[in-house]
């Protein structure tokens, strides 16, 4: 909780159901990571890449979300977006 990710390449990676509560993951990698049921709240997610990643059931209340290259990203409600969840 609350650890530094930032610029961290997570590819592929497997943190579903992780709690990453106020984790710094600025201009982080995510593209095609599984983050399905991960507790983001206060997260800074400022100008990470998440091509592809599904954030089902993710709780981002609170997380920072500017500059985010988002493509066929799964939202926490399911839906995919090319704009932002």
């Amino acid at each position: 909780m609350g650890a530094n990710f930032a610029g961290a390449n997570l590819i592929g990676a497997n943190v579903s159901h992780a709690n990453m509560t106020g984790t710094a993951l600025t201009y982080a990698t995510l593209s095609g990571a599984y983050l399905l049921g991960t507790n983001l709240a206060g997260a800074n997610l400022r100008g990470a890449i998440l091509l592809g990643a599904d954030l089902s059931r993710a709780n981002l209340h609170g997380a920072k979300l500017g500059n985010i290259a988002w493509s066929d990203t799964i939202c926490p409600n399911g839906r995919k977006t090319k704009s932002g969840c």
